[in-house]
Formats: structure tokens, C-alpha cells, sequence
């Protein structure tokens, strides 16, 4: 009996040293894991705050400092770089032309680039180093919660916004050292309604991207369309940090049988919403905020239309017809290999009027002069260089300019003209 009794307590300690050690590396296992998804959540986000590359200078003049933030990784990624194309085109020719030349001085365009994966606190972030490290003098942001972190210091700190976005509130509050440059979202609100509602009906399920600037959009166009008959049938916003698959979001929009949809975003992203609306049986018209642009969504699934009929948004460059269009296109798609949509048109525009500006102001430091000569350089620019045609800024920053609309009929784009 004491053989079996000592015979059972060593198979009971065996057997428990082998559970102990089993759950031990059972936990090592689950450790390592855990690391490595921690590590790759921060290399995930690492890219904020990183330098790009974009070197034009020449070295024959005194470099003058620009300074860009904007989303160069993450879901935003493509409108980021498509922002950045026009200013670098710009830059390079500025600098291999031999720059530009204020009182018998040459001088030359430095780009400074900092990715801040589309988060406003990146962007107020990257802009004080910029300021701080590289001399900024003007600072470039083509989303609206970036321009509202920068605008908090921007006048303090001594340094011009160039603000890509149509947002009216970052010209409506006073703030003396931003320029503007895309015409305002709100004059698309109204025609963007009509064509709809004439088209499609009155009733519409609301779509857009979920942050600060799809908010501002949706605020506005609710009036507008509830004044006009219509009813919101369905409201919700989409998180394109979050979110990949919509089929979820659309079945819930679709139950309240919408005959329009508002959305809205990067073009990407925004492609695949309409996609699997279609996917899902929507036979309705899209209003199309605009940030995402018709033939970058179109690309998106081989340049056809077809799925984005009775979409209404904002007239694509390739479909305009200003003095300095065709040639911008053309030395663009030599450089970069593709077609340029109105980020890469505008921001190639707005710095060349800068240049223009700083040689009216007699300036490439003083801020507050710079922006009061804008006017000037704008009415400087050379017509081969009009890419787009700016009548003048107004008494808030903003350039002016027409208002050109898309609408997508029978799988091709039509422009609608719509005076500012």
C-alpha cells in the first residue's frame, strides 16, 4: 500500500509540474504576441511626423522655406500625395526656371514635407517644427482640422496658412495669416440639391466622412434640403480610419429606401461606398462632398463611369478648359505617370502666385505683407501657368473663382457653371 500511496503522490507532482510548465509557456507565447502586436501597432502610427524627401532645390539661390503637413500614410494617403504633386511640380519648375529674384537677391523654393496621417494635433505639431527648425514662413495643410490647429498659434508664431479646403469657417474667423485657396463648400450646396432632387427625389440618407469637415458639410446641407421638400430618411457618418467594409452602414441606409445618397470622403474610399451601394441594389443618385473627385473615383475601378451614374460633384481638371490646363496636364503626366485631378491643379496654382506675391511685397519674410500683396499675384500670374483661372481673393482670404459642377449622365461627366 505505501508503494501505491508514494507511486500516486509522484504521479499527482509529475502531473502538476507539467500542467505549471505547460502555462508557463502558454504564457510566454501570449507575451510574445502581445509584443509583437504593440509593435506593430507603433510602426503602424510611426510615419506621423516623418520627413519626406522632396528635394528641388538647385543650390543657385538663397532657399526660402515651405513648409507642408499633410496625410502621406495612412487611409488619407492618396489625397495627400495627390496635394503634394502640384506644389513639388511647382517647385521644380520655379527653381530649375532660376527661381525668382527680389531686389538684385535670387532666390529658390525649399520644400519641407511632414506626414501627419490626417490628425489635426500631428499637423499643429509638425507646423511649430517647421516654424522652429526649418524658418517656415508659410505653411501649406489641404485638410480643414489641421488648419484649425494651426490657425490656435499660426498668427503668434508668425507664419501664412496656405489652406487646401473649401471649409468657410477657417476664412470666417478672422484670422489674419490664411489664405484660402479652393472655392467655398457651400456655394456647391444649393445646385448640388437641385440636380438631385430633379433627377432622383426628396428623400436622402447622409453618409459622410466622420470627421470635423464632413460634420460642417452635413450641417449645412441639411437645411438646405429640408427647405427645398426633402426628408433625411437616414443619418449616420463613416470613420475612414476605421472603417473598410461599408455593407453594414449601406443595409441600414438602404431599409429607409433613400432615392439619394450624401457621401463623401477621400475619393478612394468613397468609390468603394458607392460601389457596394450599387452592390446592394441602389438604383439612386449620389451627392458627392468635395473632397472626393469623380475621375479619382473612377479610377479607382478602370476610369468607367458607369457605376457613379447620376452622381453630381465637383468638375474634374481633365474636363476643364483654363488657358494654362492643357500644358499643366501634360508636363504632369510626363512627371508623375498619371492623370492630375484639382489638389495637384490647385496647390501647382497657389504657389506660383506666392512667388508672385512675395516679389510684389518686396519680401520673402514678412507675412503680413505677403498676404496683403496676394491680390497682386494673383493678377501676376502668367496665363500658361492658369490651371485655373482666379478672378481675386476676397476681404476673408479666400481665392474666387467659378464654380464648375460634374454630373455623371449616361457613363460620362458633364459641367455645369455656376458664378461665386
Amino acid at each position: 500500500m505505501k508503494n501505491l500511496r508514494g507511486s500516486a503522490l509522484i504521479y499527482f507532482v509529475l502531473l502538476f509540474l507539467l500542467v505549471f510548465l505547460t502555462a508557463c509557456a502558454e504564457g510566454t507565447v501570449s507575451d510574445s504576441e502581445s509584443a509583437e502586436s504593440e509593435e506593430g501597432t507603433q510602426e503602424e502610427g510611426a510615419n506621423a511626423g516623418e520627413e519626406e524627401d522632396v528635394d528641388v532645390t538647385t543650390g543657385e539661390g538663397t532657399p526660402v522655406t515651405i513648409g507642408y503637413s499633410g496625410p502621406l500614410s495612412g487611409p488619407a494617403a492618396y489625397y495627400g500625395e495627390n496635394t503634394l504633386s502640384g506644389l513639388e511640380l511647382a517647385a521644380k519648375e520655379i527653381n530649375e526656371e532660376g527661381g525668382f529674384e527680389i531686389d538684385g537677391e535670387k532666390y529658390e523654393i525649399d520644400l519641407k514635407v511632414l506626414d501627419d496621417q490626417y490628425l489635426p494635433d500631428e499637423t499643429g505639431s509638425n507646423a511649430k517644427r517647421l516654424v522652429q527648425e526649418d524658418d517656415a514662413s508659410i505653411i501649406y495643410s489641404p485638410h480643414s482640422g489641421g488648419i484649425y490647429a494651426m490657425q490656435v498659434f499660426n498668427e503668434d508664431m508668425d507664419f501664412l496658412i496656405a489652406a487646401y479646403t473649401s471649409e468657410p469657417g477657417v476664412t470666417d474667423n478672422d484670422n489674419s495669416l490664411t489664405m484660402r485657396i479652393p472655392p467655398r463648400y457651400d456655394g456647391y450646396i444649393e445646385p448640388f440639391t437641385e440636380y438631385e432632387m430633379d433627377r432622383f427625389g426628396d428623400k436622402i440618407a447622409f453618409l459622410p466622412t466622420s470627421t470635423q469637415y464632413g460634420k460642417d458639410w452635413a450641417e449645412m446641407l441639411k437645411p438646405v434640403w429640408e427647405e427645398k421638400g426633402g426628408e433625411i430618411v437616414y443619418e449616420t457618418s463613416i470613420d475612414f480610419n476605421k472603417e473598410t467594409d461599408f455593407f453594414t452602414i449601406l443595409s441600414n441606409a438602404l431599409q429607409n429606401d433613400p432615392d439619394v445618397m450624401f457621401v463623401g470622403g477621400p475619393s478612394e474610399p468613397t468609390a468603394k461606398v458607392i460601389k457596394q451601394a450599387r452592390e446592394q441594389g441602389f438604383e439612386g443618385g449620389f451627392i458627392v462632398m468635395d473632397q472626393a473627385k469623380l475621375d479619382e473615383m473612377a479610377a479607382v475601378y478602370d476610369g468607367e463611369y458607369d457605376i457613379f451614374e447620376g452622381s453630381v460633384g465637383v468638375l474634374p481638371l481633365r474636363e476643364s478648359d483654363f488657358p494654362g490646363t492643357d500644358q499643366f496636364i501634360e508636363t504632369y503626366q510626363s512627371e508623375y505617370d498619371k492623370m492630375p485631378g484639382s489638389e495637384a491643379g490647385f496647390h501647382y496654382v497657389s504657389l506660383y502666385i506666392l512667388v508672385e506675391a512675395m516679389k510684389a511685397a518686396g519680401t520673402v519674410e514678412d507675412t503680413g505683407a505677403i498676404r496683403d500683396h496676394i491680390e497682386d499675384g494673383i493678377h501676376a500670374l502668367p496665363e500658361e501657368k492658369q490651371v485655373y483661372t482666379i478672378g481675386g481673393i476676397d476681404d476673408w482670404g479666400g481665392f474666387t473663382s467659378e464654380y464648375r459642377l460634374g454630373v455623371v449622365e449616361d457613363g460620362t461627366v458633364e459641367e455645369i457653371v455656376i458664378e461665386e
